[in-house]
Order: structure tokens, then sequence, then C-alpha cells
């Protein structure tokens, strides 16, 4: 929460930044906000601040206090005495001594017919009413007042339900606010917070998946020193992606950007297992077998092998995948995704990679 607050200024993942000038217009754009967020299925909207607090202010009549040469620190201790108090004595508790404060009753602080009645000092020996000497009001106050790119600004925060995507539900939102709610000049709006690095992890992982891909392609190769049985292997990855895919959609759990990571992870595991059949193919190969036989021998050699590297990685993310605690709504994506991905993975690698395998080699091998 305090890490939300220093990064967006909000408290709140997902929150809706209203821009603009006069407070009373951005109230009312933000109730509107409110209300079509609200209305959403899975959204629930409230305001970074409960309304505008009431605020007393005290105008000092300074012909009154001429007149009766009152000074204004007078006024000012007759206020703090009658609201705050004023320490009148001393209780002495054994080797402990208690203040004795005197103000006025709770209750009473707050109307203003009491506070005008408070008494003030004139010379030594006279009084008047503090509100003959001063204008008493009650004014709702704005507080706090808050800036962001140097405009004052309202905020909600939003909190979405799960089974809800957070871009599904930001467009969803934008739709609906841009359509139902009109901005005056110089007034607008946006949705800050988890949205943000939403798209700005989506704009990175943009970047950094395809040059991780390309570096596991280019590292297979250097194994190989084949094109062909580059990608050859390289066909576990869809068949990964396609079971956390399943996973995810079965679980009913939105793509989220851990999601994304568990993708790339999921693709070095994939890789992995084809790499090390494929590789036992080619050293079958080399000791006389054709290629029908090597496929035959290698699956049947290593499928404890390829088996043990599958549940390891997958057992592993047991316990991620069934978390419920602090941190979980980050954990389960990413496991559900790992989990789903290196069954598929797994079991199209053992028998769809021979096939591919076999098929391609035998016929490369007429063409030679």
């Amino acid at each position: 929460t305090r890490f939300n607050e220093m990064m967006e200024g909000t408290k709140a993942e997902l929150a809706v930044r209203i821009y603009g000038v006069e407070f009373d217009t951005l109230d009312s754009l933000s109730n509107q906000i409110r209300d079509i967020i609200n209305d959403i299925p899975g959204g629930e909207a409230e305001f970074e601040t409960a309304g505008r607090p009431s605020t007393l202010v005290l105008q000092v009549k300074r012909d009154v206090l001429t007149k009766y040469n009152v000074p204004l620190a007078e006024v000012n201790r007759a206020v703090s005495a009658g609201l705050g108090g004023e320490v009148a004595g001393q209780i002495v508790e054994g080797n402990r001594k208690r203040d004795i404060v005197v103000r006025l009753p709770e209750e009473q602080r707050s109307q203003q017919e009491i506070i005008q009645s408070i008494p003030l000092r004139v010379g030594e020996f006279g009084m008047i009413a503090l509100g003959d000497a001063v204008d008493i009001r009650t004014e709702k106050a704005v507080d706090p007042i808050r800036h962001s790119r140097t405009q004052r600004r309202n905020a909600l925060m939003v909190s979405v339900g799960e089974g809800r995507d957070m871009e599904g539900f930001v467009n969803e939102a934008t739709a609906r606010i841009k359509k139902e709610v009109k901005f005056p000049e110089g007034y607008d709006f946006e949705f800050g917070g988890t949205f943000e690095n939403l798209q700005e992890a989506r704009a990175r992982l943009a970047i950094v998946v395809p040059t991780a891909l390309a570096l596991i392609l280019m590292l297979i190769f250097f194994t190989f020193g084949s094109l062909r049985q580059t990608f050859l292997v390289a066909t576990g990855i869809p068949l990964a992606l396609t079971g956390g895919i399943i996973a995810l959609d079965l679980r009913d759990m939105p793509f989220s950007i851990t999601a994304a990571v568990g993708f790339i992870a999921l693709s070095g595991v994939a890789v992995l297992n084809g790499l090390v059949l494929v590789n036992y193919f080619n050293e079958l190969r080399e000791e006389g077998m054709s290629v029908r036989e090597a496929v035959l021998n290698g699956v049947a050699t290593r499928l404890r092998a390829v088996m043990m590297t599958a549940l390891v990685a997958a057992l592993g993310f047991v316990p991620m995948a069934l978390a419920h605690g602090p941190g979980a709504e980050v954990q389960r994506p990413l496991a559900t995704v790992v989990i789903g991905g290196i069954i598929s993975s797994t079991l199209l690698t053992l028998l769809l990679l021979p096939m591919l395998y076999d098929w391609i080699e035998r016929t490369v091998k007429k063409e030679e």
C-alpha cells in the first residue's frame, strides 16, 4: 500500500485520477465516474478522501478589539483554552504529577452558540463574549489539495474483483466514462496504478520475450548445427504455450504479467525436453541405427529422463498454484501456466516430436 502511494500518489492498486481547476466541478465528475465504475460488474470505487471536512473560521473584528484595547493574543488564548483546553493546576499522585486541563465538553465544542459565549478578558476586570469580537462561521474545506501533472486532481480508489482482468475492466470503464460523462474544457481523467504498470511491463515484454526466444534458438543451433533440427526442437514452445493457456482458462484466471513470466520459464523447460530427445536420437544414428530405430529406442530410453525433468518442474510449482496467503495473486498465475504447459508439452514432446523427427529426417535422407 505504501509502495503504491509513493509510486502513484494513491493507496489503491488501480485509481482514477480526475484533473481540473474547480473543486466543485472535480467533485461532480468524481461522483459520476464512481457511479459508473460501481455499475460495472467486478468494480468498486470509493473516494480517496471522504468529502470535505468542516472547518471553523474565526474572523477578528479589529475595530472591536481596538475599542476595548484587547490584544490579538487574548483572542487566541480564549479560543485555545475553550476548545483545546488550558492547564489550571496539577494533581500529585505519589511521585507522579498530572495536569488538570479545563475545556468545553466534547458535545459543546461543535456548537457555534457555545463558542460565541466564551468569555474574552477586557482590561483587568472586564469581560465580553467572544462572539462580540470575532465573526464565527463554518466552511467546507478541501483537505488535502493534491496535484499531479501541475494540475489539481481528485482520485478514486478502485477495486477489481476476482475473475475480471485489469485491462478489460479499464477498457470497459474508459469507454463508458467517455460516453456518459461530459468533461468541461480543461478537465480530463486517466487510470493509474497497476494498470500503468501493466502497460509498461507489456511494452518491456514485447522486447524481452522475442529476445529470449531468439537466444534459445541460437543456443539450440550452436548445439546441433542444423536449422532443421533447431526448429524441430522449438516445436515444444507452442505446445507448451497451448497447455498454459488452457490451464489459465480452466482456473478462470486472466492473463497477467506474472503469467507472461511463467510462459517464458515454460519455454525453457519445453525446449529442454526436446533437446534431450533429439540429441539422443542423433547419438543413436551415429552409432549406426536407422532413423526409425533411433526414434523408437531413443524414446524408450529417454522416457524416464524427460518425465523426471517435467515432474520436478511441475511438482515444484504445486504449492504456489494452491497458495491463498499474501502474494498468492502473483504466485497462482505463474504456477498455473508452468504446470499446465509442462503437462501438454511433455505429452506432445513424447508423441509428436519423435514422429516429426522420423518424418523429416527420413525425407531429407531420401533426397540425399
